[in-house]
Parts: C-alpha cells; sequence; structure tokens
C-alpha cells in the first residue's frame, strides 16, 4: 500500500497526533498553525502565508497582543465559572481543563510570561481570590519558630516543691530563674530582628538560580540553572541562559535557590542578615539548613549556625558559566543514558 492511502499505520499516527495536543515552541498563533517538529515550523515560517500574517502583525503589535490577552482572559474565566464557580481550584487544574481544546488561546500570544503572573493579575484586579500557598507555608513556619523560642530549655524545667524529710529550709535561688529570663529574651530579639527582615520575595540580582517551571521544559530550561541579571520588580526578574544567552521574565514562583559546593560563596536573600554575602561552611541535609560564615560588612567573621535552604542563595561568577555549561552537557547525557 502506497503511504498516502487512508489506512496505513503512519497515516493513522499522523491523524492521532493532530487530534492532541503539540508543543508549543512550534505553533504559531496568527495563523493557528501547530507544526509536529522543528523542521515543519522553519518551512511554515518562509511560506507566503506566515510573511503576510507577519505584516499585519508589525503594523499593530500591541492591538493584536492586547486582543489575544482579552480572549484568553475571558475564556480561563468562562472555565471557572463553568466547572468552579463556588469552589477552591488550583490554577494549574483550570488551565489544564481550558488547554484541552488544541485551539485555545496559547499564553505565549498574550501579555503575560508565565501563569503566575497572569494569576497574581487576576488577584490584583479582583476578578478571583487568590491564595498563595507559600505565604501560608511562610505563616506557618513562623509560628512554628516562635512555639520553639519560646518554650522552656530543659535545664530549667519547672518542678514542684517537696518538702524535705530531714525538716531542712527550703532555700529559692533566683540565679536560674534570672538565667532563664535573659536566654528567652534573647531569643525573643532574634526572633523579631529575624521577623522584621523576613519578606515574601527573595529575588536578586547576581544570583545562580534553577528554573522550576514546567511550561519551560519543552525550551529545555526546566532544572537548568541560570543567573538573573536585573529585576523587573520585587517578584519578576531576566534571567541569561548559559548555553543560548536567551534571556526571559521568570516569577519567583517559578525559580529555586542554588547551594554551592562547601567553601562557595552564597547571598542571604532573606531573614536577619538579608543582602549579606557569605561562605558555606556545612549543610545538615536532614534538616535542610546550612551553617555560613558573613564576610565583610558589619557582620564581618560572624557564624551562622541554622539558615534555610531557601534563604541563601549561590552568588555568580565568571567562571561559573563554562562549568554550568560542562554540568548541562554532563546532566542531558545521563538522561539520554536512562531514557536508554
Amino acid at each position: 500500500m502506497g503511504k498516502s492511502e487512508f489506512l496505513t499505520p503512519k497515516a493513522i499516527a499522523n491523524r492521532i497526533k493532530a487530534k492532541g495536543l503539540q508543543k508549543l515552541r512550534w505553533y504559531y498563533q496568527m495563523c493557528q498553525k501547530q507544526c509536529r517538529d522543528e523542521n515543519g515550523f522553519k518551512c511554515h515560517c518562509m511560506s507566503e502565508s506566515h510573511q503576510r500574517q507577519m505584516e499585519v502583525f508589525g503594523q499593530n503589535p500591541h492591538r493584536i497582543v492586547d486582543g489575544y490577552s482579552e480572549e484568553f482572559e475571558r475564556e480561563f474565566l468562562d472555565q471557572i465559572k463553568c466547572s468552579h464557580c463556588f469552589s477552591r481550584i488550583a490554577t494549574t487544574v483550570v488551565y489544564n481543563e481550558y488547554i484541552a481544546d488544541r485551539h485555545h488561546i496559547h499564553m505565549n500570544s498574550t501579555q503575560w510570561a508565565t501563569l503566575t503572573e497572569f494569576v497574581k493579575y487576576l488577584g490584583r484586579t479582583g476578578k478571583c481570590k487568590v491564595d498563595e500557598e507559600k505565604q501560608e507555608r511562610e505563616i506557618r513556619r513562623q509560628i512554628g519558630r516562635a512555639e520553639n523560642g519560646a518554650a522552656l530549655p530543659l535545664e530549667f524545667e519547672l518542678k514542684p516543691l517537696e518538702k524535705s524529710e530531714t525538716g531542712e529550709k527550703i532555700v529559692l535561688s533566683l540565679s536560674s530563674l534570672s538565667k532563664l529570663i535573659a536566654k528567652e529574651k534573647v531569643g525573643s530579639s532574634k526572633l523579631a530582628k529575624e521577623r522584621i527582615n523576613r519578606k515574601d520575595y527573595w529575588l536578586c540580582e547576581g544570583i545562580i538560580v534553577k528554573v522550576m517551571s514546567k511550561a519551560l521544559a519543552e525550551k529545555g530550561y526546566y532544572k537548568q540553572k541560570q543567573v538573573v541579571r536585573k529585576l523587573i520588580d520585587k517578584y519578576v526578574g531576566e534571567i541569561e541562559m548559559f548555553e543560548t544567552k536567551h534571556v526571559l521574565r521568570v516569577d519567583q514562583e517559578e525559580l529555586e535557590t542554588v547551594i554551592p559546593q562547601i567553601g562557595g560563596i552564597v547571598r542571604i536573600v532573606n531573614g536577619a542578615y538579608r543582602g549579606s554575602n557569605a561562605r558555606l561552611l556545612a549543610v545538615d541535609t536532614d534538616k535542610f539548613c546550612a551553617k555560613v560564615q558573613i564576610e565583610k560588612g558589619i557582620y564581618d567573621g560572624r557564624v551562622i549556625q541554622a539558615v534555610d535552604y531557601e534563604d541563601i542563595c549561590k552568588v555568580f561568577s565568571n567562571r561559573d558559566s563554562n562549568r554550568e555549561l560542562k554540568c548541562s552537557y554532563t546532566e542531558s547525557r545521563i538522561e539520554s543514558n536512562r531514557e536508554l
């Protein structure tokens, strides 16, 4: 049978692929054209119809992007109203239901780079009630620290008074009580200082972060280490890819801090010593914390025993670029061997 016949295995496989979603990187919204591979997308970009659409887009790009953004927002909210009108639901669930239609408006055609950025927009405009689980976890963690800080030390455990059988007088010593009060005051002052300097944003320039957005997996950026070059606001930054030198705007919710090797330089991005550079002395993998020593500044030489992983991040240096490229290449080879 010829390959163009209707019931050939290849023809059946092509029809099955055409029904489902394809890779977002090979879709062009203006032409509503979904290509199956890079070669097909390259051929489409060279076609006359695509060139005409590009000319139309170049005449008024802002109007077209705004139109796609309004349509995406309207259809997304309609999906929430129809399926989850009176329930609290995860945004990813609604998004997966929305993109089930292969003719939906793709997010890369709108003014929002990530789903997190779009959800924050809905919360700011009052169109949806948005709950951030990370803030809830942070509040619970601070409550736990406060409870642990207020607990009495074991050496000052309170015991009831007992009358001596020999009839000796009971002598009360205020030294232990004064030591206990002094220790509790020190703990309270440290806890108060940590609360004052702790923010819900930690992103800063000059640090190496790991991309945790699965939406960028198709472009090969998922779980890759990149450098933060510029801050757009407190929560969004521009990161530069080591290999391709591409620059993306990513929300901090889609990023994760990176811990260097022992002896490496880190920046404290949250907590009491926020903004200080320190040297990594040791890590505790069981408690997910590290021991660091601050370098330079008014706290020079001070050793901090337990800093959470998410409060410190590796500082970028020029020699890190080639090193990260080598690590990225090695990790890709490991993944390929695993698949085989």
